[in-house]
């Protein structure tokens, strides 16, 4: 799957991935009567709003994009209507021949892992037959709890030919409270893209590991540190945009081939409408906002490259 990545990522020349996170505040007025008209104001109607509003703005850009992220707590709050319309979108965004990243930070030990790992990204055993469950091509991994939380999802992957993204050094503002603590004279963010180039090692695939790193585009020296750490990891790099990440922030992210690194950005595309920038669609128009959002970003990271390699 790491080599589908890539052979999107270089089809498009896009290294973005489009965060799928819909609020229902995002989803515009028209969007949600019509839901609501048929569903009521009940989690069915809601869990209808968010899954025409991705499939309208997965329309709009999916020519322009290697990949989508959605964030499953969106869904979840939703209940049982909600993962159904994330199992709905999953299966779209890769009907559409996209890259699905599911954003599912799970992390746990034993039975608990393996369970996590096989409902995402393998298949369950039901008698004579198996079934994936919401096959996602990646998910992401919270390895806080050590080797016992990730080793399940790497055994999944090497049977399923998928991967993970494991938090290494996360975008947000307290992220440092643990993630910045010294050990033996080292931040523990370090020590942590040690441990998932090692990983990375067990799972390669052609240049590239199916074990890949989150790491923040708000942190761009962190970031340069680890790329050295982790050379044979794929980079997923949240925090453009919304949190503050430019392209010019994120040079470093990449290796001297432009690849090694794929940017997030969710709101500043799924909800450009309401950006004063691209005010002039309107809501009725809002996945021409959010296609004009995504050529925006490829062209602010595209001339921060190149204007890096220089």
């Amino acid at each position: 799957m790491i080599q589908r990545l890539i052979k999107n990522i270089e089809r498009t020349n896009a290294p973005i991935v489009v965060g799928l996170d819909p609020m229902l505040s995002y989803v515009p007025e028209q969007v949600q009567k019509k839901a609501f008209a048929e569903y009521g104001e009940t989690l069915e109607g809601a869990a209808e709003a968010i899954w025409q509003f991705n499939k309208a703005i997965v329309d709009a850009t999916c020519d322009l994009i290697p990949a989508v992220k959605p964030q499953v707590a969106m869904y979840e709050q939703f209940g049982v209507p909600g993962m159904a319309a994330y199992e709905k979108t999953v299966s779209y965004c890769q009907e559409k021949g996209l890259v699905v990243i599911g954003d599912v930070k799970r992390g746990d030990i034993g039975s608990t892992s393996e369970a996590y790992a096989v409902g995402h990204l393998g298949h369950v055993q039901i008698g004579s037959k198996t079934y994936a469950g919401f096959h996602e091509d990646f998910a992401t991994v919270n390895p806080y709890l050590g080797s016992d939380g990730v080793k399940p999802f790497i055994k999944v992957c090497r049977e399923e030919k998928k991967g993970i993204f494991v938090l290494v050094k996360t975008s947000n503002p307290s992220s440092g409270e643990f993630q910045d603590r010294m050990i033996d004279g080292r931040p523990l963010y370090e020590w942590v893209g040690e441990q998932v180039a090692a990983w990375g090692e067990e799972h390669m695939g052609d240049s590239y590991s199916y074990v890949g790193a989150v790491v923040g585009a708000t942190y761009p020296e962190m970031g340069k540190v680890l790329r050295k750490i982790m050379p044979k990891a794929y980079i997923l790099v949240p925090g453009y945009g919304a949190q503050g990440g430019k392209g010019k922030d994120l040079v470093h992210f990449f290796n001297e081939d432009g690849l090694g690194a794929i940017v997030n950005s969710s709101r500043g595309i799924i909800a450009a409408y309401k950006q004063e920038k691209y005010a002039a669609f309107g809501a009725e128009n809002f996945a021409d906002a959010s296609r004009q959002a995504v050529l925006d970003m490829v062209e602010d990271i595209s001339s921060a490259l190149l204007q890096a390699k220089g």
